[in-house]
């Protein structure tokens, strides 16, 4: 029996059949060679279509490239393609049916890639998670949120659900919703507040400042109060600008009202004990 072994190893290791070996590392070292060249030069040509396009390509022309040398090296080793390419036909058969969410997401990516809703670096907000894109893959995209945390969503959930792209466009509007006591003017109000607007160095003065009056409230009058900033500045004006309104109403003496109720009693209810409060100084803080 050792006979035999040796026999066979002595076989496997001809010259012939070393000859063969050679070929085909040779062939699968070159594969892989003309496979990284052929995704960076597609990357770099699709790069100005699109960072995630750029990366998806790559990666497909990268595959594609793997794939064919491998038929090549099967070929060195006289196996039929024909046959084995049935067999996987079958195997693949039977794995969609186990992986149908995968080959879903698979289709889903091929079409967020020709939409181009958004490109890696973006700050998008997905359902309830937003986050900056790390990467756009075949079955999923990578994001990394603002308290550092990684999450991958399928392809497939994001054609699924709305799509928000915070970094679409250059600028941004930061809406505020007042409600001010029906004693103080809406005219004097507004000019408090444009000049809120002037002494923040980060709100735009194009598109001007928009101040409209948008409503009667059950303790005051309902105010909306929108600037616009500039992208990177959004969250840092959004922190600041709710502090620069309500110390500059309280400096001019403006009520920003507490809720209250009105309670009717019938004719025939008894008398309830009623206890008045002092009013609150104009320029104590004030809830909101």
């Amino acid at each position: 029996m050792m006979d035999e072994l040796w026999t066979d190893i002595t076989a496997l290791f001809s010259m012939a059949n070393f000859m063969v070996l050679l070929r085909v590392v040779i062939v699968l070292a070159v594969g892989w060679v003309i496979g990284r060249l052929a995704g960076l030069v597609v990357g770099r040509v699709m790069r100005s279509r699109g960072q995630h396009r750029a990366q998806l390509t790559r990666r497909m022309v990268r595959y594609l490239v793997l794939g064919a040398t491998l038929v090549a090296a099967f070929s060195l080793f006289g196996i039929d393609v024909g046959v084995l390419l049935g067999a996987a036909g079958i195997v693949t058969v039977a794995i969609g049916f186990a992986a149908q969410s995968s080959a879903s997401n698979a289709i889903s990516g091929f079409f967020l890639l020709g939409e181009r809703a958004f490109e890696v670096g973006d700050i998008i907000t997905v359902g309830e998670t937003t986050g900056e894109v790390l990467s756009v893959d075949l079955l999923s995209v990578k994001l990394r949120t603002f308290d550092n945390l990684f999450v991958r969503v399928p392809n497939e959930l994001m054609l699924k659900v709305e799509l928000r792209n915070l970094s679409r466009f250059p600028i941004r509007r930061l809406d505020l919703l007042l409600t001010v006591a029906y004693a103080d003017d809406f005219e004097r109000v507004r000019g408090i507040l444009r000049a809120v607007a002037v002494d923040n160095r980060y709100v735009l003065d194009e598109p001007k400042p928009i101040i409209v009056f948008t409503g009667f409230g059950d303790n005051g009058y309902t105010v909306q109060y929108s600037v616009w900033v500039a992208r990177q500045h959004f969250l840092e004006v959004k922190a600041s600008l709710h502090a620069e309104v309500v110390g500059a109403l309280q400096q001019a003496k403006i009520v920003i009202p507490r809720p209250r109720r009105h309670v009717e009693l019938s004719s025939g209810a008894q008398p309830l004990l009623v206890r008045l409060a002092p009013e609150p100084a104009a320029d104590a803080p004030q809830d909101t």
